[in-house]
């Protein structure tokens, strides 16, 4: 059994898609980012740097923080979605840190200086956005012929999945992307994925603008 801590972002997804994905019992705990939740002493006790995801396993007591090192744990404490060893556990790493090192940050920045930032900075927005496009141009080149990013489903295309979906969110145009959109449709269709975007519930994008706050990270 596990509690995760999280919100509806495409890094508290990551989290709560895996563990669809993998069948594992877990309790949410909504964190509040506009109620600065995450600030609290008792959740940076877990984490020291204030994000979420977290998850505590509750039998072992162990608390891991940042969505790449969950998704990593949960994989290899069930021997799934992960390979154990060899030239495919790491295609499978480079593709998550793809993620982590390069559509996370991008589209992040994306977000907040197309969406909440109180001055638009065209430049800002451009950078962005064209560096958004031009790594889901890499994820879509990469499917174009295969049916995930590594030879089975795994925590890569989990974490990938989790940011593309939200492209138009980010202001970027993934029309002539026809892979890559195939491939956000195949995921979403998983029920594990489908599942594990409900969770730990809906946002409503006006608020956070509202709010003046940076929720989508």
């Amino acid at each position: 059994m596990f509690d995760l801590y999280t919100s509806p972002t495409p890094n508290g997804w990551k989290a709560s898609c895996t563990l669809e994905e993998l069948g594992l019992a877990y309790v949410v705990k909504p964190v509040n980012l506009m109620k600065q939740e995450q600030k609290t002493p008792d959740f940076l006790a877990m984490n020291p740097n204030g994000r979420i995801p977290v998850i505590k396993n509750t039998q072992s007591e162990e608390v891991v923080f940042e969505s790449g090192a969950i998704m990593i744990y949960l994989a290899e404490l069930t021997g799934q979605l992960l390979p154990t060893s060899g030239p495919k556990r790491y295609e499978v790493l480079q593709w998550l840190m793809f993620q982590m090192g390069g559509v996370g940050p991008m589209m992040g920045q994306a977000n907040v200086f197309f969406r909440y930032f109180p001055e638009k900075i065209p430049a800002a927005i451009d950078r962005y956005q064209n560096e958004s496009q031009r790594l889901l141009s890499v994820l879509d080149q990469h499917l174009s012929d295969k049916e995930f990013l590594c030879e089975e489903f795994s925590i890569a295309d989990i974490a990938n999945w989790c940011w593309a979906r939200t492209h138009e969110w980010s202001g970027v145009d993934i029309s002539e992307m026809a892979h890559l959109k195939r491939w956000i449709n195949t995921m979403h269709a998983r029920e594990g994925c489908y599942k594990g975007i409900k969770v730990p519930g809906k946002v409503d994008p006006a608020d956070i603008v509202k709010s003046g706050k940076t929720l989508i990270v």
